[in-house]
């Protein structure tokens, strides 16, 4: 199993209240890995980010995507390996430039999927 599979798998069995759609999608680049609805009936979006360090890799669709719908989208990245602080960290898809240019050094939203489970679930509450 992949990382970001792996991930997914740990999100879903983690946040549980919110109702998870995998969106794979190969004809419209950039598309989120997930869409979301909380309890208040609420949608938006996730995309998934495994990395090694600090630094987090987007294609130019994504970081597209997150430019043209800064609202109700987020960036949910999980770091890997000895040096990494092995927290999720979640962010605003408004702040996709600044996340590709400072990594997990860039102040996020939360940290931690319980943290991320709150704040999923207060949109449009």
């Amino acid at each position: 199993m992949k990382p970001e599979a792996k991930f997914y798998a740990k999100v879903k069995k983690t946040i549980k209240d919110i109702s998870w759609i995998r969106l794979e999608n190969n004809s419209l680049l950039g598309t989120p890995d997930l869409l979301g609805y909380n309890n208040s009936g609420h949608f938006f979006t996730v995309e998934l980010k495994v990395c090694k360090g600090n630094k987090i890799r987007f294609s130019p669709h994504q970081i597209a995507f997150h430019i043209k719908h800064p609202q109700n989208t987020f960036i949910i990245a999980e770091a890997l390996g000895p040096r990494s602080s092995k927290l999720v960290h979640m962010y605003s898809g408004a702040r996709i430039l600044e996340l590709d240019a400072c990594g997990l050094k860039l102040e996020p939203l939360c940290l931690g999927l319980d943290a991320c489970s709150l704040v999923l679930n207060q949109l449009g509450a």
